[in-house]
């Protein structure tokens, strides 16, 4: 502080020179505000003396009248000081957002949203309130002081004394004040930068697990801001203290001593003169210096360092992780297990909604009923599925067990008895301890090698359940397990990719190859790029050592790099949600079909098309209120609401089939139509139509 203060002493003083017009015009304007101060004490005290008291009302009337002119004169001048401040203010805060956008071009200063926003109107607003009060009291305790000596001196010894000590107690709390003032704006500076660094690097904290880091780091700053916020509200105390000595007691002291004061001289006008003088003139002076010096100008001391010293370029922990992922750099090689904002392996839960299509809290629970599992070979039922809370997807076919899923640990395969790859048994969640739950005591088993499909309408919950089975979210009530482990232990078991693919700045090899613990051989890469529909693309930008600009590549080619990352991982759990909706449908179909066909994998997809529901070997219906599950022909014939789904399911113009000979538009006599979809136009621009009350079930149901 001491090494900064001739600095700013110099530059403070060079500032005020090259403005000596100004400080003319504002002193001489100020004048009015003192004649106003003497005139009014002094007028009071002779109305009463030489007019009311002496029996002259008319000359009492008289002196008040000049009291009043002298408040309008006073008034004006007050007027004509706001322009002459104006002139000094506004150069100071040009100069000083000067400086900071110099210093943050030029030092990649993370706090410069602070300074500007924040820091540099404190110091306009503190410039302009510190020049009003202390000209004020300056000019008014001069008008006092003059006052109070021409009505009696001796009413000084009465006066002067308390009023010197109070300002005396106020300068030694100012230093003290102006640390613990810079105590508290370095600490709002590092919760500025800790925000911004941590919003501008999100996705990375996410895909390095490191949001409970993250968390705990910004409450530490946090706590410091509140204990030095705290800290400066006590050394407040001696503020109010110091007003007291000051402006207070002298009026005490004033009273006391009244009899003394007129056997010495005084007069009652005298008297009623200086109490008018101390209550409405020194007193509200000395309060508004008090607190204006105390807080603001201790503030603007330390604001004006901070804005004025040479630029410092970001350091310390919080410019780590963040700052290179700004500037475009690769981050450190993740430990087997991190995972990727959910395509990763070992990602820590995050507790928040996530934001894609099929996110959110649903209207009502969903409760997941539906029919019992619907098994390999059951019939189902031709009533309409009741609530019920055990459902099993019953796969049929599902992919060959074979060795070599993934690249690097062979898949996990517990002994004994197989082990459901997924297992949800009573799952509840809400987002929030008020909000309707999204599942309530939901019971799902998908066996390992299964291929699931989920659909609902948007907002019912996909995402949410596909965050549960990933880890990523933790139910209020329930278990939810994979691989025979509870999920919290297991996470490394599974591969998440999400409607918004991660991609990092970085090699491709790198981002194919970050949630292998063990680095995999380049035939092994390629493969998996080839599986799933990236080769073409890992081709076009150079190969694998080729360096990734994420901001470079579309929607579609994020995904196509995810899901070759999520094919290499040796997980046997794969949960695409909504992963391919940026690929057209022969990509989305060859990428599904890749995980499908790898060995020893359980796939679970949140589909945007119907074509995804076809490949499943089993589809899950969400509604909000009742769950089914089964094939999709099944589903055809007892699910209304698929039926909807089925029906206003399209693909893009042109593609009127895929890989599967699944038709974009639903039309009679097309496969899975069974006669509950009615031509009234051309085929393309046919009605899907669910069950209606006022007619008999379609299809016989």
């Amino acid at each position: 502080m001491t090494t900064d203060a001739p600095r700013l002493r110099t530059e403070g003083l060079r500032f005020l020179n090259r403005r000596r017009p100004v400080l003319a015009r504002l002193a001489g304007w100020s004048l009015l505000e003192a004649a106003q101060t003497f005139l009014f004490g002094y007028a009071v005290a002779r109305a009463l003396d030489h007019g009311f008291l002496a029996g002259r009302t008319a000359g009492g009337l008289g002196w008040l009248a000049a009291a009043a002119v002298a408040v309008a004169a006073g008034a004006y001048g007050t007027g004509r000081v706001f322009r002459a401040v104006s002139e000094l203010v506004e150069p100071l805060r040009d100069g000083l957002v000067r400086r900071v956008v110099g210093r943050a071009l030029a030092d990649a200063d993370h706090a410069a949203v602070s300074r500007l926003t924040h820091q540099v109107e404190i110091a306009r607003d503190t410039f302009a309130g510190l020049v009003m009060v202390s000209r004020s009291f300056v000019f008014t305790a001069a008008g006092a002081l003059a006052g109070l000596a021409s009505l009696a001196p001796v009413l000084l010894l009465v006066v002067v004394p308390p009023l010197v000590l109070g300002l005396g107690l106020f300068l030694v709390t100012l230093r003290p004040m102006a640390r613990r003032q810079e105590t508290f704006l370095a600490a709002d500076e590092a919760v500025a930068e800790a925000l911004d660094a941590t919003a501008a690097g999100l996705r990375d904290i996410t895909a390095a697990g490191a949001e409970t880091r993250t968390a705990a780091e910004a409450e530490t700053r946090f706590a410091a801001e509140f204990r030095a916020a705290r800290t400066l509200a006590r050394w407040g105390v001696l503020r109010v203290l110091a007003v007291a000595v000051g402006g207070r007691l002298p009026v005490i002291l004033l009273l006391v001593t009244a009899p003394w004061l007129l056997s010495r001289g005084a007069t009652p006008g005298d008297l009623v003169g200086a109490l008018t003088y101390l209550m409405y003139a020194l007193l509200p002076a000395l309060q508004s210096l008090m607190q204006t010096l105390g807080t603001a100008g201790s503030r603007l001391t330390v604001v004006l360092r901070r804005l004025t010293e040479r630029g410092r370029g970001p350091t310390g922990p919080e410019h780590t992780a963040p700052e290179r992922a700004r500037a475009g750099s690769q981050p450190d090689p993740p430990a087997a297990g991190l995972a990727a904002a959910g395509e990763s392996v070992g990602m820590p839960s995050a507790r928040r909604p996530e934001g894609g299509p099929g996110a959110g809290v649903a209207g009502a629970p969903s409760g997941p009923g539906a029919d019992p599992a619907h098994r390999a070979g059951n019939a189902l039922p031709a009533a309409t599925p009741q609530r019920v809370r055990r459902l099993r997807t019953g796969v049929r076919g599902g992919a060959p067990v074979r060795e070599g899923a993934g690249w690097g640990k062979k898949p996990f395969r517990p002994a004994g008895p197989a082990q459901p790859a997924v297992e949800l048994r009573g799952v509840t969640f809400a987002y929030g301890p008020y909000a309707e739950p999204v599942f309530q005591g939901l019971d799902l088993v998908v066996p390992a090698g299964g291929h699931l499909t989920v659909v609902g309408p948007s907002g019912i919950g996909k995402s949410t359940l596909a965050a549960l089975v990933a880890g990523l979210l933790e139910p209020a009530g329930g278990e939810v397990r994979l691989c025979g482990e509870p999920v919290r232990g297991a996470v490394h078991r599974r591969a998440l990719v999400p409607q918004e693919a991660y991609v990092f700045s970085g090699a491709l090899r790198d981002n194919l190859t970050y949630l292998c613990p063990d680095p995999p051989p380049d035939p092994a890469v390629l493969a998996s790029a080839r599986a799933v529909g990236a080769y073409e693309l890992l081709l076009r930008l150079g190969g694998l050592d080729a360096a990734v600009a994420p901001g470079e590549l579309s929607a579609g080619e994020r995904q196509l790099i995810a899901l070759a990352r999520s094919h290499l991982a040796p997980v046997p759990v794969v949960l695409l949600d909504e992963a391919t909706c940026h690929l057209d449908p022969a990509a989305e179909a060859r990428a599904e079909r890749a995980f499908a066909e790898r060995p020893d994998t359980t796939l679970i997809v949140v589909a945007h098309r119907i074509s995804s529901a076809r490949r499943a070997d089993r589809v899950l219906v969400m509604d909000g209120t009742h769950a089914v599950c089964g094939s999709h022909d099944e589903l055809i014939r007892c699910s209304a609401l698929y039926r909807d789904l089925a029906g206003g399911w399209s693909e893009p113009a042109g593609a009127l089939g895929d890989a599967n000979g699944v038709h974009a538009v639903a039309g009679p006599g097309l496969p899975g139509d069974r006669g509950h979809v009615v031509a009234h136009r051309p085929v393309g621009q046919v009605q899907a139509v669910g069950d209606l009350g006022d007619v008999r079930p379609l299809g016989g149901e």
